[in-house]
């Protein structure tokens, strides 16, 4: 891939647990530099899903472009290392008129993949279709049991309950015979842009009750409503997500509302904590609270 940027450009990243304020902040700083916003939350791409992502509303982006917002349909096959290659070309361009852009979201795989790049990993089509297969026939568990037993060091560190990225695993496991570990050096790409990181959280609680409070608001704006529309693609890896799962299996007759809804707030907070694992790793990135002055965090960027 060819990467021609003008010098002294700059991505400013910004990081952190859901419900947080991220896409605030982000509004709030690229009002000031005047530039537009990437997302790397992989579930605002979708067109179909907005309430359960919390996808900015055109009235919160306040004529800030935004790039990857309803990009994709849930039906469109999609993945990190098309992003990476997406996103790198999106910044040639913005970066050919703006020397600065701005990366928020959620999904750190997605934010390393901008800022570092992703490993080569073999795929194979027909041994990923059959594990699929398997995941309907055998059900998840015979699926975490072979990945335990072939790579135990990703099985320890990876979301085993999501089927799309433990049937990743186990598909470069089978096609190279090596574990799906041993791909993933984390040699950074060198990227022609500089990279500031930004990162916002604030006591547990708080974020544990922004979210609960979140997920009240969500199911008053229609949450229920909008997963109805979509419950017939119930299977597709791009609704396996929280928000969309629990509520499936209200409407499946498994669960009371009451339950899916609190299911929702329990799913939500461990995600939360996962983001902050995910984040706290990159030492480079410099925390703030949500009530850190703006004017603070811009005179921290040293943007030339």
């Amino acid at each position: 891939m060819v990467q021609v940027m003008a010098k002294n450009t700059h991505l400013i990243v910004i990081v952190g647990p859901t419900a947080i304020g991220k896409t605030s902040l982000s509004i709030k700083l690229a009002k000031h530099f005047n530039c537009p916003i990437l997302s790397a939350d992989s579930r605002q791409f979708f067109k179909e899903i907005a309430i359960g992502t919390a996808k900015p509303t055109p009235e919160e982006m306040d004529g800030v472009p935004h790039y990857f917002i309803d990009s994709l349909s849930i039906h469109d096959e999609y993945n990190v290392g098309k992003f990476e290659a997406d996103a790198i070309s999106t910044l040639e361009v913005v970066f050919s008129k703006n020397p600065v852009a701005i990366l928020v979201g959620g999904s750190g795989l997605y934010v390393d993949a901008v800022c570092k790049g992703i490993d080569d990993i073999p795929k194979d089509k027909k041994i990923r279709e059959q594990l699929v297969q398997e995941l309907d026939d055998k059900g998840i568990a015979a699926l975490q049991l072979e990945l335990k037993e072939k790579d135990p060091l990703h099985f320890e560190k990876m979301n085993i309950q999501n089927p799309q990225r433990l049937i990743r695993a186990l598909e470069v496991c089978r096609v190279s015979g090596k574990p799906y570990s041993s791909f993933r050096k984390g040699k950074q790409k060198k990227r022609p842009f500089q990279i500031h990181k930004i990162g916002l959280n604030t006591d547990r609680e708080i974020v544990y009750n922004n979210i609960n409070q979140r997920v009240d608001l969500m199911m008053e704006k229609g949450l229920l409503e909008e997963v109805k529309t979509v419950h017939e693609f119930n299977h597709l890896n791009s609704l396996n997500t929280v928000g969309y799962k629990e509520l499936f299996k209200f409407l499946d007759g498994d669960i009371s509302l009451d339950e899916a809804v609190e299911l929702i707030k329990k799913n939500t907070r461990n995600f939360a904590k996962r983001q902050l694992t995910w984040f706290k790793r990159d030492d480079s990135t410099k925390w703030y609270t949500p009530n850190d002055s703006v004017e603070n965090i811009i005179n921290d960027l040293v943007i030339d």
